[in-house]
């Protein structure tokens, strides 16, 4: 019955988890449509759109263009001239990426200083030919689209009809973008023009343009873009055919212009598939105007005249990461259309994305609840990989704009929910151990032990490992003189921040004993610098520990370092974890801690140890010979003990020089460390060897009595 309603709990944690995620799919946050643009951004940047010639160009207003015939805006003689051109030509339709709402400032009227003028000689100026009249002129009867922009305030603007709309279905302006005031063309200008475009472009939230809207709206009026107005003028079409699905998911699904239909978005936009700038694509204006141009090649052509110039900054961002002016904008949605290569994502895309969710997030879920990691986890990354597979063969090979990133993440919500609550029950027992553990071991033992509690056996294995070994001077003495609270204090505080220290450098704590220390390095976890890991901490201890006897009733702490071989493992028996090293390399270390006392040292450290340190500062003390060994062991002494503080290079030179004496047995060494120690009365070490050598001693061989 447990297990029943265990089971049953886990199956509505499933369901409640694919419910929310559902839910977040329909409300369509601004965060997961951005996620969304991101992918498909991606495809278009590993797939681009490959270019077609479908008699697209553009006059370009280059910095060329510009250099030569004069600075924007151009007199409109010269873009009747342009006109007069294209329709010489034979161009099928020329659309002017730009709004000419104003007078040009070179015509009579214009003129700041007219009214300043004489009576005949304003009259004289008035009589003038206008250049606006002349570029209507030009217009007139020519296949020639003029642009307007929308601006987001002010009341509509009345412009001339030019396309009628014939809609199917329900009503399409509810669904279409609105607009405010229309930035319209003079009105002769307007008159003449054969079509009226509208330039707007509405880029997503972070400025990447991916979609251009085809009919947009003012009022209650029906307007068509630059792009639909050039095709409709290039077919010599009138109706534009708008087609719309009412209901909760209605929208625009169609805008057909002559015998081109266009998939569009339920606002009426038209997902473009960006390609790299084709330079075939472009004409400089200057050419053309000059006559440099071949007018023969404009025949049949589709003509926008727009500006790449950096200067007039018609800068649009686009999916492939880069920046391109506005009439390249233009210019690819026209190829698009007339091509037929276009990007769709029907309406029946998202809950075909829900449903994948639903399925996939059902399937992942439940063998999660059911198999274990390793079964869920399989069909977790084969579910992904499906979903980002069949994206992006929908992109590449039928130009289906399907989200792979949705049902992704639904599946992968899926997954880690009911794992979660499946593994709970682990999860706990883990912490538990962790927790009583860490109040006996190192933290790095711990974490050790709860990635692998199958070592908690009785087996063992050989490894070289560095162990460190204190111990604090006088401290049992000390203990015997104050109040027992007191001692309890220092100690504790002595001892938490060695152990602090030993942490730190990520050393393990083999034992406590009373005041003294076992550290070892290399164990648990393999460590390759364990050598110089076990020097470095040994160092910061006897630093610590200096500083902490400042002004407190304790005496200095000796240590001693020592690297080899030991079998390292869990030596307490069926009965008890104690994790710990065995080996004459632990008994060595001990017993350096303890020669301190007879070296006059406070850290003695072997040569094994050393071997693998870089940078270290140290002399030579003695080859000792512990009691029970065979083969004497060389050890060394860190400059000043490990604590800071200048280190006299003469003095240095000295020792290191009576040391070498006192190695070869030569009789000189009596009087160097005599010299020495007039020199340095305070060098235990010193005064250590000189005693020996006083008392007949010979070498550096020190043979160590005890323990």
């Amino acid at each position: 019955m447990n297990r029943r309603w265990r089971m049953a709990g886990q199956l509505a944690v499933l369901g409640a988890t694919l419910a929310l995620a559902l839910a977040v799919v329909l409300a369509d946050p601004a965060w997961l449509r951005a996620m969304r643009h991101a992918v498909f951004d991606q495809y278009q940047r590993w797939q681009p759109r490959v270019a077609q010639d479908m008699g697209v160009r553009i006059v370009d207003v280059d910095e060329e263009s510009l250099a030569r015939l004069g600075q924007w805006p151009w007199p409109r003689t010269r873009m009747a001239e342009l006109v007069d051109r294209a329709r010489a030509g034979g161009a099928a339709v020329v659309g002017f990426d730009a709004v000419f709402a104003e007078p040009d400032r070179s015509a009579p009227r214009a003129l700041p200083q007219l009214a300043a003028l004489p009576a005949a000689a304003r009259a004289a100026v008035l009589a003038l030919p206008d250049p606006d009249a002349r570029f209507a002129a030009s217009l007139t009867g020519a296949p020639a689209v003029l642009g307007f922009s929308l601006r987001p305030d002010g009341t509509a603007a009345e412009l001339p009809e030019r396309a009628r709309y014939v809609q199917l279905g329900v009503p399409a302006l509810a669904y279409v973008p609105q607009g405010g005031s229309v930035v319209a063309p003079l009105p002769l200008l307007a008159q003449a023009a054969t079509g009226l475009g509208a330039l707007s472009f509405l880029p997503d939230g972070d400025g990447v343009l991916r979609r251009v809207p085809l009919v947009l709206r003012t009022g209650e009026r029906l307007l068509p873009s630059l792009s639909v107005e050039m095709l409709r003028v290039a077919q010599g079409q009138h109706n534009i055919l708008l087609r719309a699905d009412g209901g909760p998911a209605g929208g625009l699904r169609e805008v057909r212009v002559g015998r081109h239909a266009l998939p569009v978005t339920a606002d009426g936009e038209l997902w473009l598939h960006f390609g790299r700038g084709e330079r075939a694509r472009r004409i400089p204006a200057w050419q053309l105007l000059q006559g440099q141009f071949d007018g023969s090649a404009l025949r049949g052509r589709l003509l926008l005249v727009g500006s790449s110039a950096q200067g007039l900054q018609d800068l649009r961002f686009t999916p492939l990461a880069s920046v391109v002016p506005g009439v390249e904008v233009h210019a690819q949605a026209l190829e698009q259309m007339l091509s037929g290569t276009l990007l769709q994502r029907p309406a029946e895309m998202e809950a075909l994305e829900a449903l994948a969710l639903l399925l996939g997030g059902l399937l992942v879920g439940a063998l999660a609840l059911r198999r274990g990691p390793l079964p869920s986890v399989a069909a977790l990354l084969a579910v992904l990989g499906l979903f980002a597979g069949l994206g992006w063969w929908a992109f590449s090979a039928q130009r289906l704009l399907v989200d792979p990133l949705t049902p992704a993440l639904g599946v992968l919500a899926a997954f880690l929910v009911p794992s979660v609550v499946r593994y709970q029950a682990s999860e706990q027992r883990r912490r538990w151990l962790a927790r009583a553990f860490s109040r006996y071991v190192s933290p790095n033992l711990v974490a050790h032990i709860v990635r692998h509690p199958e070592q908690l056996a009785l087996s063992g294995e050989r490894r070289e490992c560095s162990f460190i070994f204190t111990d604090l001077a006088g401290f049992t003495g000390l203990m015997e003189r104050i109040d027992p609270a007191d001692a309890v204090g220092l100690l504790n505080g002595y001892l938490d921040g060695m152990i602090a220290i030993v942490f730190r450098h990520q050393g393990t704590l083999d034992r406590i004993i009373g005041d003294a220390l076992a550290i070892m390095f290399s164990a648990p976890l393999d460590q390759h610098d364990h050598r110089q890991r076990a020097y470095d901490c040994a160092l910061e201890m006897q630093r610590f520990a200096h500083v902490y006897a400042q002004g407190r009733p304790l005496g200095h702490t000796r240590i001693g370092v020592h690297s080899g071989d030991v079998i390292i493992g869990n030596f307490g028996g069926r009965t008890m974890f104690d994790y710990r090293a065995l080996g004459d390399a632990v008994n060595t270390a001990s017993r350096l801690e303890g020669a301190n006392k007879y070296l006059g040292t406070r850290v003695c450290v072997s040569e094994a140890t050393l071997a693998g340190c870089t940078g270290a500062q140290v002399r030579p003390v003695a080859r000792l010979l512990p009691k029970g060994k065979t083969r004497p062991l060389r050890v060394f002494q860190p400059l000043n003990d490990g604590l800071p503080g200048p280190v006299d290079p003469a003095a240095l030179a000295a020792y290191r020089q009576a040391y070498a004496a006192l190695e070869d047995g030569a009789p000189e060494a009596l009087g160097l460390f005599e010299a020495l120690a007039l020199q340095q009365p305070d060098d235990a070490l010193v005064r250590m060897h000189l005693e020996r050598l006083r008392s007949g001693g010979r070498g550096d061989l020190i043979v160590l009595d005890g323990k």
